[in-house]
């Protein structure tokens, strides 16, 4: 006889967890001064967020395992699939940084990290004090390497706000960069359109950076620019 009692099928495909080894837990620390929220919305637990952190002060975060569930067969209950706190670790680390500008993964990358275990602050300053002053140089090496990119991208876009990154300027405070023409707010910086190909440029530049034209013959004197007749 088919059928049976109604919603049956229903119950047994719930993703309900099996019991999770209590001691199964790893830290992930951040000294990245910014928040992060890392969504994975295949595995439960999937939310996990870090508050902004430092050098002196990490933020950190306790992570036990986390599973998914498969589908076998349509009349058999999904299949729990548990993955570790360390694999779970692993991921918020490199799901967050892969794909942001200028972190390569190795020498050059916000300052997040995870050892197994669960840890304080304290016990990470004094415990794991190498990983530590690792995480700091690497996030270091990439606020360079921002700032330099935000230096290059000012020039070629001709001083236009728009081209520098909340993450650039996030690196020249950081490393005490703040005279910057860049890391002034961008909202202060009205861009005007040039009059000869309606581009939007900074005011404070008085050449257009898409057709060349000279917008403002006087500034340019002034700063004593010479152009090819």
């Amino acid at each position: 006889m088919a059928g049976g009692f109604p919603l049956m099928a229903d119950l047994k495909r719930r993703t309900v967890r099996a019991p999770s080894n209590p001691m199964d837990k790893s830290t992930v620390v951040s000294i990245y001064p910014k928040h992060i929220i890392e969504k994975k919305h295949t595995i439960q637990p999937g939310v996990f967020e870090l508050m902004p952190g430092s050098y002196i002060s990490p933020s950190i975060l306790i992570v036990g395992p986390s599973s998914w569930w498969k589908d076998v067969d349509e009349n058999q209950p999904l299949l729990e699939i548990p993955h570790s706190s360390i694999v779970v670790a692993d991921s918020i680390v490199k799901d967050y940084c892969n794909g942001i500008l200028g972190c390569d993964m190795a020498d050059n990358m916000p300052g997040l990290f995870y050892v197994p275990g669960a840890f304080t602050v304290d016990d990470i300053k004094k415990l794991h004090k190498e990983e530590l002053e690792l995480a700091n140089r690497k996030q270091r090496s990439w606020f360079t390497a921002l700032v330099r990119m935000a230096d290059a991208l000012w020039a070629r876009s001709a001083g236009n706000p728009l081209a520098i990154s909340e993450d650039m300027k996030l690196a020249a405070r950081e490393m005490n960069l703040v005279n910057k023409d860049w890391l002034k707010d961008s909202m202060t910086m009205e861009l005007v359109r040039c009059l000869a190909c309606g581009f939007l440029k900074n005011p404070l530049y008085p050449i257009c950076s898409n057709c060349k034209s000279i917008s403002d013959p006087v500034k340019a004197k002034e700063l004593g620019l010479v152009f090819v007749q």
